[in-house]
């Protein structure tokens, strides 16, 4: 089914609407969560309350790009219940290692302005990555956004492990270099 018409059965407030999301997203959905919570059972319910929360969500929203919408919102429940789940030990899911990767070009530790300076640091990112070329940022995407292993992306892109890794360490170096000439770190 056409996301268009999903969302329509979203509006109608046809329960169908989540059988419909569950048949064409639960794979990629689970996909999501289940790189940043590297446990099956977690990623299962941050899946069905993605589905919840959508159908609280639309309407009002009343989203252009259903699968965009669908991800964030399991990106979003599965970093809360990972952090919920993570507050006293490291779990070695793809979040966890995602993120060691871009502490050290993003650390900005002892800001007395923190929140401002997240919403600063978020957009130069988000325009460091829109100036990348395609390959570039769909592998930096992948890693940082959807926290998908590396093998997998080397599989998406046909690429080697090693094209990949490199292709992630050189964005990284620019990334700190762009932040720190934006003197954001």
């Amino acid at each position: 089914m056409e996301d268009s018409k999903i969302v329509e059965l979203y509006w109608e407030r046809d329960e169908s609407a989540i059988s419909q999301t569950q048949l064409k997203y639960e794979k990629y959905l689970s996909k999501i969560a289940y790189n940043i919570l590297a446990d099956l059972e977690d990623s299962r319910e941050s899946v069905n309350d993605t589905y919840l929360r959508a159908w609280y969500s639309i309407p009002p929203q009343k989203p252009a790009i259903l699968s965009a919408f669908l991800s964030k919102i399991t990106r979003n429940i599965s970093i809360d219940l990972y952090r919920k789940k993570t507050t006293k030990k490291r779990v070695g899911s793809e979040y966890a290692i995602s993120l060691d990767e871009l502490y050290d070009c993003t650390s900005n530790e002892g800001s007395p302005e923190k929140e401002a300076d997240a919403k600063a640091l978020s957009s130069a990112i988000n325009s460091f990555v829109s100036s990348l070329p395609e390959e570039q940022k769909n592998i930096f995407v992948c890693r940082y956004f959807y926290f998908d292993s590396v093998r997998d992306i080397a599989g998406f892109t046909g690429s080697s492990e090693s094209k990949v890794k490199s292709i992630l360490h050189r964005t990284r170096l620019s990334l700190k270099e762009y932040l720190e000439k934006e003197e954001l770190i």
